[in-house]
C-alpha cells in the first residue's frame, strides 16, 4: 500500500513538446519483429497464433514497496500461465510523475513499453498523444463484456462511453477518525461529520490545549488539490468547463468559482481559529500528524489505511467516515484516484499489442482484483473481486476498509464525480494548491484562487493549441 503519495508535478514544456512532435507524425516507429496491423488498430486473435516463440511484453509501472511486490506477484502468475507463449518484463519507472517523464520520452524515440501504468491524471494527455489501442476496440473486436468493471472507476477512463484504459490500481479519498478522542469529547464516532460546517463543529470540541499548546488538532489535512476535486465534486459542480472535459477540450478551470473559494475560505478559517495545523502541501507531514494521535480527524486516500492502522496500534483505534460534503445540501459523490493500464500500439507488433491484451485482462480479473486489494489495500476494480473468499476475509478483518466500499457504490456516475481530464491537469493542481496555500497564509481566498485559475490558463490554451494542429 502506498502510504506516501506522490506528488503530481508539472508535466510542462515536454508533453507539449511530445504532442507536437505526433502532431507532425513523427511520434513513433515502424516495427520489424513481426506484422502490424496499424498504430491504433485492433489484431485478430489469431495474432499470437501466427507468432513464433515467445512473445516478449514490457510493463512498466510506478508501483514500489509493498505495492512493487504485488505487481510482481502478479506479474510472475501471468507469465506461469503462458509459459512458452508469452513473457512480460516488469519495470519500476520510479514515481509517477518519473514514469510519464520517460513514457514520453520513449514516445519522441520511438521505442514505448507495451503497457504502461500511467496516473489518473495523465489520461488527457495519454489520449491526445495517440499512441495507444482503445481497451475498448480490443473488448468490442472480441465480443469482451466489461460490465464486472466498477461503474463509477470505468466512468473517469472513459469517453463517450469507450474505455480507453484498464483501471488497475483505485482509490478513494476518506474522512479518517481517532475513536478514543471522539469519545473522549463526548462525541459519537459512530456518527461522524458530513460536511465541512460538521467538521469545524465537532473539531472546536476535540482541539485540546495545555499551557497555551495545542497537544490535539480537532482536524488537519495536507494542502493538497485533490482534496479541492473532491469538494468540488462532492458539491455535484465540474472542476473545469465542457463537462470536465468530456464533452470537449476543457479551456479552464473552475476552482475559482463559488465552491473553491468556500473550501480556501474554510481552510483559512481553521487555522486561525487553531482547529487544524499548516502542515503545508507536503503529505508526509499531515499524514505524520494523524499518525501521531496529534489530529482527531483527517482527510486521505484509502491508500494510507493499512498504514495507518499499523501507526495507530497500541495508542488508538482508526475509524473510517465517508469522505465529508462541501455543504449539508450537496448531493454529489467523490472521483476515484489511482492509476490505469494502457495498451500502446505504436511500434508494436500484431503478436504484442494481444500479448497486451491478455496481460491488461488477467490484471483486471477477479481473482488477481482480489489478491491486489488485499495485498495493497487499492480498491477491487473488478466488482466480482468482492465476492472472492478471499476478499471477503480481509475486508472482514479491516471493516475500516467497508466504507470506500459503501461510498464507491453509492456515488452516481455522472460528469462531475467522473473528475476532469485536463491536458495540464498536474499543473492545474499545483495551481490550486498555491492558491489554496496563500489563503491558508493569509491571503483573501477569492483573490488567491483566481490569481490560480488566472495563471494555469495560458498553459491549458497553449496544449489545446498544439493538440489542435
Amino acid at each position: 500500500m502506498r502510504s506516501v503519495r506522490q506528488r503530481r508535478t508539472a508535466i510542462g514544456a515536454s508533453l507539449l513538446a511530445v504532442l507536437a512532435l505526433v502532431a507532425a507524425g513523427c511520434g513513433s516507429s515502424s516495427d520489424d519483429s513481426g506484422s502490424s496491423s496499424g498504430g491504433q488498430d485492433v489484431p485478430g486473435a489469431d495474432a499470437l497464433d501466427k507468432a513464433s516463440g515467445v512473445t516478449k511484453i514490457t510493463f512498466w509501472h510506478g508501483m514500489k514497496g509493498a505495492n512493487g511486490a504485488a505487481v510482481d506477484k502478479l506479474v510472475k502468475a501471468f507469465n506461469a500461465a503462458h509459459t512458452g507463449k508469452i513473457e512480460v518484463t516488469a519495470v519500476y519507472q520510479g514515481d509517477y510523475d518519473e514514469t510519464i517523464t520517460k513514457y514520453k520520452t520513449s514516445v519522441q524515440q520511438g521505442n514505448t513499453p507495451s503497457v504502461v501504468q500511467i496516473y489518473d491524471i495523465g489520461s488527457r494527455f495519454m489520449i491526445d498523444s495517440k499512441q495507444t489501442v482503445p481497451v475498448q476496440s480490443f473488448a468490442d473486436k472480441d465480443g469482451y463484456t466489461l460490465d464486472s468493471i466498477e461503474p463509477n472507476i470505468a466512468n473517469y477512463y472513459s469517453i463517450d462511453g469507450k474505455l480507453n484504459s484498464m483501471p488497475f490500481n483505485t482509490s478513494m479519498p476518506l474522512l479518517y477518525i481517532n475513536k478514543e478522542a471522539f469519545v473522549k469529547a463526548g462525541l459519537d464516532p459512530n456518527k461522524p461529520p458530513t460536511n465541512l460546517d460538521e467538521i469545524m463543529a465537532d473539531a472546536k470540541k476535540l482541539t485540546i490545549k495545555q499551557g497555551g499548546k495545542t497537544v490535539q488538532y480537532g482536524f488537519n489535512a495536507a494542502i493538497y488539490g485533490w482534496f479541492i476535486e473532491q469538494l468540488i465534486a462532492q458539491s455535484g459542480s465540474t472542476y473545469c468547463d465542457n463537462d470536465n472535459g468530456r464533452k470537449d477540450l476543457a479551456t479552464k478551470v473552475n476552482f475559482a468559482d463559488e465552491q473553491g473559494v468556500k473550501v480556501a475560505t474554510w481552510y483559512q478559517d481553521m487555522v486561525k481559529q487553531g482547529l487544524m495545523p499548516n502542515t503545508g502541501k507536503k503529505t508526509d507531514d499531515a499524514q505524520a500528524v494523524f499518525k501521531s494521535g496529534t489530529s482527531a480527524m483527517h482527510l486521505e486516500s484509502t491508500g494510507s489505511l493499512r498504514g495507518y492502522l499499523d501507526a495507530a496500534k497500541g495508542k488508538f483505534t482508526v475509524l473510517t467516515a465517508p469522505f465529508p460534503h462541501l455543504t449539508a445540501s450537496d448531493s454529489g459523490g467523490p472521483i476515484i484516484g489511482g492509476a490505469s493500464l494502457w495498451i500502446d500500439g505504436s511500434g508494436h507488433s500484431d503478436a504484442e499489442k494481444r500479448a497486451s491484451w491478455e496481460f491488461v485482462k488477467f490484471a483486471s480479473s477477479p481473482e488477481q482484483q482480489a489478491a491486489w486489494h488485499t495485498g495493497t489495500g487499492y480498491f477491487p476494480i473488478n466488482s466480482k473481486a468482492l465476492d472472492l473468499p478471499e476478499d471477503k476475509a480481509w475486508v472482514a478483518q479491516y471493516p475500516q476498509f467497508t466504507t470506500a466500499i459503501t461510498q464507491l457504490h453509492n456515488t452516481k456516475p455522472t460528469n462531475a464525480s467522473s473528475g476532469c481530464i485536463l491536458g495540464v491537469m498536474p499543473q492545474a493542481r499545483k495551481a490550486s494548491e498555491d492558491g489554496l496555500e496563500k489563503a491558508v497564509l493569509g491571503t483573501d481566498p477569492a483573490t488567491a484562487m483566481k490569481a490560480a485559475a488566472d495563471s494555469i490558463k495560458p498553459q491549458i490554451d497553449q496544449y489545446n493549441k498544439t493538440v489542435k494542429k
